[in-house]
């Protein structure tokens, strides 16, 4: 069961790595498909790595993070992911978000902006 105060954490790191995504720049609602569950879900197995349990990042939390990449199809997706990221980020303490912060570069995931609970979620690209 994922640990509520690591979630956020884990949410921010998501969130970076869907909103680099490079698609179609439709911003009609209806043509969204990413919802919070499905980023949460994607991220879980990062989980691990980013409370501090794990030394190594797990090949499922990169698969995770590059399927959400993968889903992106409009910048509402991405700005939805950014903000569901944002909102689990916002509640967790330092070490966490600098251990998410890292998950893009290990996972070779291009990113847009900085992992934090401060980032502007309607800037992403």
């Amino acid at each position: 069961m994922l640990n509520k105060q690591l979630f956020p954490l884990l949410l921010i790191c998501i969130a970076v790595a869907v909103s680099t995504t490079t698609g179609a720049s439709n911003t009609a609602a209806e043509d969204a498909i990413l919802t919070c569950n499905m980023v949460y879900s994607s991220l879980e197995p990062c989980l691990g790595y980013v409370l501090g349990g794990e030394l190594i990042v797990s090949p499922e939390c990169c698969s995770g993070i590059k399927s959400i990449l993968n889903a992106e199809r409009t910048r509402t997706d991405r700005e939805r992911t950014c903000t569901c990221i944002k909102t689990v980020g916002s509640t967790s303490t330092a070490l966490p978000i600098s251990r998410a912060a890292q998950l893009p570069g290990l996972c070779k995931a291009n990113i847009s902006f900085k992992i934090s609970p401060d980032v502007d979620c309607s800037k992403t690209i």
